[in-house]
């Protein structure tokens, strides 16, 4: 996929900027696995904090699975442009999917999906996803789903 960072930025409806950091880089000076996961979780928070699906004291958003699929390493100094989307809404969540975008690369470089679980504060069991929460996404999304 040669997408362009126009491209990418229209792909994304949340898409998080960060200068990569030298203390973040492994033994073969790449980024460290661990921080993708990082990268990914704070634009999971920021995509969702621009819904109900946080700060409701009722219910709120687990992490059931997430996965990295690796293509290019990451290195210091960059510039990266990590963004969220939703795939597909579930009776219970949904599903997310993530790229990340290198400007030293000029290319992107890594992807990843997680399966988003809403879950009742009071039980601790899996709760529906709200026609109120569907409509944010959808909104967010410019799009319809079926679910």
């Amino acid at each position: 996929m040669s997408e362009t960072l126009a491209e990418f930025k229209s792909t994304y409806p949340v898409i998080l900027t960060v200068d990569l950091q030298w203390g973040d880089m492994d033994a073969l000076s790449h980024i460290n696995n661990v921080v993708y996961f990082r990268y990914f979780e704070n634009v999971r928070i920021a995509y969702m904090g621009r819904t109900s699906l946080i700060g409701n004291p009722a219910c709120g958003p687990v992490l059931g699975t997430t996965q990295a699929k690796y293509r290019r390493p990451l290195t210091f100094p960059d510039r990266i442009h990590i963004g969220a989307r939703v795939t597909a809404l579930h009776e219970h969540g949904c599903e997310h999917e993530y790229a990340i975008y290198s400007e030293t690369q000029d290319a992107l470089t890594t992807f990843g999906n997680a399966r988003i679980v809403i879950v009742d504060a009071r039980t601790g069991r899996k709760a529906a996803l709200t026609e109120g929460m569907k409509a944010e996404i959808e909104t967010l999304e410019g799009k319809t789903f079926d679910f």
